[in-house]
């Protein structure tokens, strides 16, 4: 498979996780943060990418890596900088 393929395989875990996040913010009825959600779309894909690539093609591992591998980050993020991660435009 070409490196496109586990790109866009990663891409859909994140966007699946994402789903999860708005669906959370929607019914707390927080503001949906439309950059974070593309953000953490953007660093699924390229963790999908990555691994789906280094596991020697399978891209059930790009999937994976792409769901959990945002999530991974985001609670080291969370756990060193002891709050959430927010964007913000300067």
């Amino acid at each position: 498979m070409e490196w496109y393929v586990y790109a866009l395989v990663g891409a859909l875990g994140g966007l699946v996780r994402g789903m999860f996040g708005v669906m959370k913010a929607m019914s707390r009825d927080d503001n949906l943060n439309v950059l974070y959600l593309l953000a953490t779309v953007i660093i699924a894909t390229l963790i999908g990418a990555g691994l789906g690539f280094g596991f020697k093609g399978d891209y059930r591992a790009a999937a994976i890596a792409g769901y959990v591998g945002t999530d991974i980050l985001e609670s080291v993020f969370k756990e060193t900088m002891g709050r959430n991660i927010v964007l913000k435009k300067t």
